[in-house]
């Protein structure tokens, strides 16, 4: 075997060809170890070992080469699907994607959501987001709606990125759903009406529905109107095809406006014996839950397979004898309504709930007899309207009592403007008395020029008639002091004007039955009503037995007050 082995060819073949296999390969070095192995078993390990030293020398190189590569030195970045307009979705189709991050100083990632998360949206640390969104998001009026997500990464060397991703959810429009019908049993020489029953027929989406006939489906002399009104007068030939076994016939119900169409499928037969009347219950609910004073109404619609005349008698047998039977009305022969409103006093205290059956029955010629029960939950309710009565009065009494010493200040402006007037008149009278008699007192010398006791009588007269009406005036014995009655003519002008400011921001801030129902309603009542009681009224020798000769109506408050908002009659 040695003498079959060239070394030195065997050697330069096998280190070219090995380091040409490495250097091709970053990861091929399980591959170089397994080809290794496989050169041993042919050659003698001693020699191989030798060749193997340059190859660890290559592989080494190569490792930190990609260790150097790994190393990013860019910023950490979030990475998300490259396709366009990949974030706006539709109602019930799911987005599936994974989160990726590139840059940063480590490969280890953690993703997380920031805000935004909603219901049915799945994300996991590694990245992973799964969300179908459901088809109540949006509707045909309000076509698209934006859900913001934040998304967010970390690193184990602590840095952290995020991004925020707006998803457009648009609207997908869902065909109508149509359950199995009632069939559609005939009689022979009659035009037999068949009423499509809605509670089998829906949209999901809410949108309006219409009925559409499929001519070729449809027998010969039958109608099929917009409203899913079905009319047929059967043929003898036709009714005889029937007796021999029953027929479908289809049609289309279409939602507006988008004309998305469902096919409806009725079987048609004829009718052999009496059968019983049936009815459908609108809401379709076995429990019906209330709270006191909130209206129930309940629709009902009767059928009978033998035609609607064959129908005798609706009505109910309630457990709870205050049901009055007034409360089932009747729109047409095939069509009823339940409607009743238990008062506040339905529910006796101290009890929370009450329950009780109520059974609808319908009846036809021959007694036959169909009857569902409907289970009734009332809640005992607090009557709200007793305390906002309650509190509505002492709103007003609040305003009644500022209206009322409005007035009052008002008819006092009034005399105190009048006493002023007198008063100024009063004192120029007085001025023009002292006037005269200073100059007949000067003017003595003059005119009794002869006689010095008359002249002394005119000036012992003038001076003491001039000093004793400035005593008198002086001590309001008579007259009164004009600038005494212009400040209180002003300080009842001034309160006035308070008591007007603030009965305006109060009847405008509480004027409102919701604003009334609030806790702090009570403290500002009770500032409003000190305003009206402080010490300073009495400066304003208002009389404390003076009646209002206005009546305090509601449109003279209003007049006084202009957001006074009287209770109206649907509040009461």
């Amino acid at each position: 075997m040695f003498a079959d082995f060239n070394f030195a060819s065997n050697h330069r073949t096998f280190y070219t060809g090995f380091t040409s296999f490495a250097l091709r390969s970053k990861y091929s070095f399980t591959h170089g170890i397994n080809y290794i192995f496989d050169v041993m078993l042919t050659r003698k390990i001693h020699k191989i070992l030798i060749l193997l030293i340059p190859v660890f020398v290559v592989l080494r190189a190569q490792g930190q080469d990609n260790m150097k590569n790994n190393t990013s030195t860019t910023p950490l970045q979030l990475v998300f699907p490259s396709e366009a307009e990949w974030n706006v979705l539709y109602e019930g189709k799911e987005i599936n994607f994974h989160l990726q991050a590139k840059g940063g100083k480590s490969d280890s990632v953690r993703y997380s959501v920031a805000s935004g998360l909603v219901k049915d949206m799945k994300f996991d640390s590694t990245g992973h987001f799964v969300w179908t969104p459901g088809f109540d998001i949006a509707d045909r009026i309000n076509t698209t709606k934006s859900f913001p997500v934040v998304f967010e990464a970390q690193t184990s060397a602590g840095e952290n990125v995020s991004r925020e991703i707006v998803f457009k959810v648009n609207h997908v429009n869902r065909p109508p759903q149509v359950d199995e019908l009632q069939p559609f049993y005939v009689q022979y020489k009659t035009q037999n009406v068949y009423k499509i029953d809605m509670g089998s027929v829906r949209d999901q989406d809410g949108d309006p529905i219409v009925f559409v006939p499929i001519l070729e489906e449809m027998p010969e002399g039958m109608k099929l109107s917009a409203a899913g009104e079905i009319t047929w007068e059967p043929s003898s030939q036709q009714f005889g095809i029937l007796k021999k076994g029953p027929r479908y016939m289809e049609f289309y119900v279409e939602d507006q406006p988008s004309k998305a169409r469902t096919k409806g499928r009725l079987k048609l037969d004829v009718t052999q014996m009496d059968l019983a009347p049936d009815f459908t219950i609108i809401p379709q609910n076995t429990v019906i839950r209330s709270a006191e004073n909130n209206r129930i109404n309940l629709r009902f619609t009767l059928s009978d397979p033998n035609g609607e005349e064959d129908i005798t008698t609706f009505n109910f047998i309630s457990e709870n004898k205050k049901v009055p039977q007034s409360a089932l009305v009747k729109n047409t022969p095939t069509s009823y309504e339940f409607i009743w409103e238990p008062g506040y006093d339905f529910v006796k205290d101290p009890f929370d709930t009450l329950a009780f059956n109520i059974i609808f029955y319908v009846m036809d010629k021959a007694q036959n007899k169909k009857e569902r029960t409907v289970k009734f939950v009332i809640k005992n309710t607090v009557d709200e309207s007793l305390r906002d009565t309650y509190v509505y009065n002492l709103y007003r009494g609040a305003l009644v009592n500022a209206w009322g010493l409005i007035e009052q200040m008002t008819e006092k402006e009034g005399q105190l403007k009048k006493a002023y007037s007198r008063a100024k008149k009063g004192k120029r009278s007085r001025s023009l008395l002292n006037a005269s008699l200073g100059a007949t007192t000067g003017l003595a010398p003059v005119i009794a020029k002869s006689n010095q006791d008359t002249r002394g009588y005119i000036t012992t007269i003038g001076g003491t008639t001039v000093a004793t009406v400035g005593t008198l005036e002086a001590t309001e014995v008579i007259g009164k002091s004009v600038n005494g009655l212009l400040d209180r003519f002003n300080y009842v002008m001034q309160k006035k004007n308070e008591l007007q400011n603030k009965g305006d921001v109060f009847a405008r801030e509480w004027g409102q039955k919701s604003a009334r129902r609030q806790p702090d309603f009570i403290r500002k009542l009770d500032e409003f009503k000190a305003l009206m009681n402080l010490s300073g009224l009495v400066a304003l020798e208002l009389d404390a037995n003076w009646e209002n000769k206005k009546e305090a109506t509601d449109a003279a408050i209003k007049k006084t007050f202009k957001d006074f908002v009287p209770y109206t009659k649907d509040e009461n």
